[in-house]
């Protein structure tokens, strides 16, 4: 019973972590509003199917690739603080947000690298342009390491093949949820899903970040809080009257 309640937290990890990704605005979303609107449903789908599939092999690395990397205790606490950075920042990123750009834009490098993948696979069908489009991205496989680590920290998945494949099953589920939704929606019409729509999906997905950002910043506060309280009084040792506080019954306490 414990092994299944893991597994289903690590999917419902996964879920919510592959719609957070997926709803701002960024290149596969701009280009399966606008051809799924030239071109059909069908087409705006195969696009999304195909960024779909890219993004649970970014997570599957990240979560195999990465795995041993993040068991180290140091590795762990560093990447909580970094995570929570990043989260911030992507929130913030996102909620003044006023034009639909790419959302995880990380540097004009990382944008040339991504037009020479793009320029020398030349993805001719909508499948291959989503994967290309995603594949291209250097800011998406980042945010799969850093919270596949930031998942493994703090226990919501378990370093299991089970538990990681219940979080690469949901993040595929959501993921693809998302992108069937948002060409189904372009294809019946684009006022449905306008940039302008968009763009408040986007801002709303940064206050859910932000929210994020804030509970785990306080959770590291508290953790920090309570190392403190444990790390001041060591059993054994003597307050400043000269009173012993060591535990209870080695003559210290009552």
């Amino acid at each position: 019973m414990g092994e299944l309640r893991a597994d289903l937290v690590a999917a419902l990890t996964g879920l919510i972590s592959g719609i957070v990704l997926s709803v701002p605005v960024g290149p596969i979303n701009l280009t399966i509003m606008n051809e799924g609107v030239r071109r059909g449903f069908r087409w705006a789908l195969l696009i999304g199917m195909g960024a779909t599939t890219m993004e649970v092999i970014y997570c599957a690395i990240a979560f195999t690739g990465f795995a041993a990397f993040f068991e180290a205790w140091w590795i762990k606490a560093t990447m909580e603080v970094f995570s929570f950075a990043f989260i911030l920042f992507l929130g913030i990123k996102f909620l003044v947000a006023r034009t639909v750009t790419a959302a995880l834009h990380i540097s004009n490098a990382a944008d040339r690298i991504e037009e020479r993948i793009e320029e020398r696979l030349h993805p001719q069908s909508a499948f291959v342009t989503g994967m290309v489009r995603v594949a291209g991205n250097v800011g998406v496989f980042l945010f799969w390491i850093i919270l596949a680590a930031n998942f493994m920290s703090r226990g919501w998945v378990k370093p299991t093949w089970d538990s990681k494949l219940a979080c690469v099953v949901g993040v595929a589920i959501g993921t693809g949820s998302w992108f069937i939704g948002l060409s189904w929606g372009v294809s019946r019409g684009h006022g449905r899903f306008s940039e302008r729509t968009l763009l408040r999906i986007e801002q709303f997905s940064g206050i859910i970040l932000l929210t994020i950002a804030l509970i785990h910043g306080g959770n590291i506060a508290w953790k920090l809080g309570k190392n403190r309280v444990h790390m001041g009084y060591p059993h054994g040792t003597t307050n400043g009257a000269g009173l012993s506080i060591g535990a209870p019954g080695q003559g210290g306490g009552p």
